[in-house]
């Protein structure tokens, strides 16, 4: 009986791996960057895609390097989104309360919705990884220029 069991335990344990798709691998040379539009950003802000929203995953990546007094416009995410700093230091901003530094290790959530901005400081650069869900085929929704007093402000 032992004989019998063994041999069909494992078709049986082996049989998923059979129909299960492969992995993907994206090599990091491949993925080709592009300076963001002056219609979205201050300054150079350089933007790498880290992966798209493939179905079933609706998430999307891009890494995202701001030069020095570089920024976002402000902007909102229907599903929310988050940032994780990579390197360098920089500022995070949600409309109406304080800027706060972001740094190499920090992770920023940014809830649905919520009007923000966020960039390098004005003398240091600062990268991230941004990780945004799509909710119906969108996930940003872009606003108007943060102004140098509302970037400067303390």
């Amino acid at each position: 009986m032992k004989r019998i069991l063994a041999p069909a335990l494992a078709f049986a344990l082996a049989a998923p791996a059979a129909f299960a798709q492969s992995m993907e691998i994206t090599k990091a040379e491949d993925r080709e960057g592009t300076i963001g539009s002056e219609d979205l950003f201050t300054g150079t802000a350089y933007i790498e895609p880290v992966f798209p929203a493939n179905d079933p995953f609706a998430v999307n990546a891009g890494q995202v390097t701001f030069l020095p007094g570089a920024r976002s416009a402000w902007h909102t995410h229907p599903a929310g989104q988050m940032l994780v700093v990579t390197s360098g230091t920089g500022w995070v901003q949600e409309r109406g309360e304080e800027k706060h530094v972001m740094q190499t290790g920090d992770v920023v959530w940014c809830p649905p919705d919520v009007e923000h901005w966020h960039g390098a400081t004005d003398s240091t650069a600062v990268t991230h990884i941004a990780i945004q869900q799509l909710e119906n085929g969108e996930n940003v929704v872009w606003g108007e220029h943060v102004t140098d007093e509302e970037y400067g402000a303390e």
